[in-house]
């Protein structure tokens, strides 16, 4: 029954106008509509938002709740969540049609292959929330703060580009300050190892369903901001 459900969420996002997918990794041709073959690199504030925002990515995005829900609460941006599994990224594709966001796309790819997707100094900001940590040491390559991800983010960010981390995992959030501050071309903002201890902002509130699951078994939320400079 589940590979059926699974099936089914396939064929029904091939078939929804804010999911875009990347059949062919890499060669910078995304799919809406299962059919129809489309280049959104460098265009997708004209093409597919339609005006000049800011654009904003969630890497591993799930099943889009900080997408959607900073999408609702910042109307003047635009917000794309990408992550490689279909199934998860048609309940994010849902709840933004059902709630008429119309400044939410969704782009189903491996983060790896981005600047296939986005052109230089297109995207404004970047989230990651909840990444897998890869804990073993000889993974840290697959890390979403490594340098290897760090080098490809310079590829499609602006140059005073904004970084945002929430992890439960704290040799995640170590290893990303001091990668963060060992890259020239990075610098660290803000950090805090538990956002829940004081004041934060509206948008750090927002608890994904791995969030509310890692503070019910008493973990703190760690957060780090950084910028290119």
């Amino acid at each position: 029954m589940g590979r059926k459900n699974k099936l089914k969420k396939f064929a029904e996002i091939t078939k929804f106008n804010n999911v875009f997918e990347a059949f062919e990794l890499g060669d910078g041709k995304l799919y809406k509509n299962f059919n129809e073959k489309i280049d959104l690199k460098g265009k997708w504030r004209k093409e597919y938002f339609k005006n000049q925002s800011s654009i904003v990515l969630e890497l591993a995005c799930g099943k889009g709740e900080y997408t959607n829900a900073m999408a609702g609460k910042f109307p003047d941006k635009n917000f794309v969540g990408v992550d490689i599994k279909g199934n998860r990224i048609w309940k994010g594709a849902v709840k933004a049609r059902e709630d008429n966001l119309l400044n939410v796309a969704f782009l189903r790819t491996r983060i790896e292959y981005l600047d296939s997707y986005f052109e230089s100094g297109e995207v404004n900001e970047i989230w990651i929330t909840f990444p897998d940590p890869f804990v073993k040491p000889s993974k840290a390559n697959r890390r979403l703060t490594s340098l290897y991800f760090l080098d490809k983010y310079k590829n499609i960010t602006s140059k005073d580009a904004r970084f945002y981390l929430k992890t439960d995992d704290t040799d995640l959030y170590n290893f990303t300050i001091a990668t963060v501050q060992s890259h020239p071309e990075y610098r660290l903002v803000s950090k805090t190892s538990d956002v829940y201890s004081g004041e934060y902002s509206d948008i750090l509130g927002i608890k994904t369903y791995y969030e509310r699951k890692h503070l019910l078994k008493g973990k703190k939320i760690k957060f780090i901001e950084f910028t290119r400079q």
